[in-house]
């Protein structure tokens, strides 16, 4: 019976001091950031919608390390130094991602080793350039153009195209005072678009707003935005 105490005494003791080791596991130190870029320009998207998914073979870990990107395509997270496969999961994000075979999400290697910068690349279905924007008292005018990227067999049509304004940074169809909307079928010129919002009494007041423009793909979840753009108001 003394015997078998002092086995129970010092198994506790081993399992405790294990418990304690992984405890005290250094938390992941290297930060792992970029953006989403096509040819250079910013990928707008809405906050936190658009996920991004780290996996680290051999590591025990069976589960993605979860990520997503900011409304201006940009990203971060910490990690461990080791090796990593990228991936945003299929159906996400307004654009193509590279596959293996159609409509199949190849994933990245990623080496990480200390504080590294990666951008990526991806090709939208549509970008929204060369907006202009005009106030008058707090009525916005945009003017801009849609211009269709990807063309041929996986080519998609416009559901629709808002202009978002809100009083915060953060513009979206869920963040915004007052919005304005064209269907796709309405487009006739995708070169010269123009829609009008006029933002409500703000309170406490603000002489200034927050505007982006949005396309919504027809049959993607996920709209593309135009950069955000700060307006001072009367």
């Amino acid at each position: 019976m003394k015997f078998r105490f002092h086995y129970i005494i010092l198994l506790s003791f081993v399992l405790g001091a294990s418990s304690c080791k992984k405890d005290n596991y250094d938390a992941p130190s290297s930060t792992l950031k970029g953006r989403i870029m096509y040819n250079g320009e910013e990928i707008g998207l809405e906050y936190n919608q658009v996920p991004l998914e780290l996996y680290q073979p051999g590591f025990g870990k069976v589960g993605a390390i979860a990520a997503s990107f900011a409304q201006d395509g940009t990203y971060s997270t910490l990690l461990f130094d080791g090796n990593y496969k990228m991936i945003i999961p299929a159906s996400q994000g307004p654009f193509q991602w590279r596959e293996t075979t159609a409509g199949v999400r190849d994933t990245l290697a990623v080496t990480v080793s200390g504080n590294q910068t990666l951008d990526l690349q991806a090709t939208p279905y549509f970008m929204i350039r060369a907006a202009t924007y005009t106030v008058t008292g707090k009525t916005v005018l945009a003017n801009f153009r849609a211009d269709q990227i990807i063309t041929g067999s996986n080519a998609k049509t416009i559901e629709r195209i808002n202009l978002y304004i809100n009083k915060t940074q953060f513009v979206s169809s869920a963040d915004n005072i007052a919005s304005a909307e064209i269907a796709g079928t309405a487009i006739t010129n995708p070169a010269a678009i123009s829609l009008t919002a006029t933002a409500p009494a703000i309170v406490p007041a603000q002489n200034y707003v927050f505007v982006r423009i949005g396309i919504k793909i027809a049959g993607v979840e996920d709209m593309i935005f135009s950069p955000l753009q700060k307006l001072q108001t009367n």
